[in-house]
């Protein structure tokens, strides 16, 4: 479920801010996104893991924090960001 380092350096380079940007939300809201996406996969076939369910409902929350200050300071990076993630419809 943790990301590979691979994986992990293209999504700071696809949602980066500036150059040496890591920390930015909409990079921690595109690394969370993934592991909301790994975890998806894994509730398909392990339905009764509640453990892991649990720490998917604190993932969720967590991004959902972000993107809530995002949309209150930056409304034009809360737009960009749902775009180029699709989460919403």
């Amino acid at each position: 479920m943790a990301l590979v380092k691979e994986r992990k350096k293209e999504l700071i380079e696809d949602n980066k801010v500036h150059n040496t940007d890591t920390g930015s939300p909409e990079v921690q809201i595109a690394m969370l996104s993934e592991r909301i996406n790994g975890l998806a996969g894994h509730f398909k076939s392990h339905h009764k893991d509640h453990h892991s369910r649990t720490g998917l409902l604190m993932i969720v929350s967590k991004r959902r924090r972000l993107l809530d200050y995002l949309k209150k300071h930056h409304v034009s990076r809360y737009k960009a960001i749902l775009n180029k993630l699709n989460l919403r419809k």
